[in-house]
């Protein structure tokens, strides 16, 4: 059996989580999850705040602040993780 790369295995997760409902995601794990996912796609977050900057917005920004020493790859497989331990429960 040839394991999957990454971007395939983290391409798989982001789908499975695509099919989630937020309802069913605890709000923490939603903002790992974003995090993980902005860190693996974007890199380290650009600290530039718009005039419509939000609470919510902060929160997110709080939770991808605390992952910005990871390499893209290291979210990926956290972000991964994460999904895989959500579909066995």
């Amino acid at each position: 059996m040839i394991e999957k790369d990454l971007d395939t295995r983290f391409l798989e997760a982001v789908e499975i989580a695509s099919e989630m409902t937020q309802a069913s995601l605890p709000q923490d794990v939603q903002l790992r999850l974003y995090a993980f996912y902005k860190q693996a796609t974007f890199g380290t977050l650009d600290l530039k705040q718009t005039s419509s900057y939000h609470l919510r917005d902060a929160f997110k920004t709080n939770a991808w602040m605390q992952i910005s020493h990871l390499t893209p790859d290291q979210a990926k497989e956290q972000y991964i993780e994460i999904i895989n331990t959500l579909i066995k429960k």
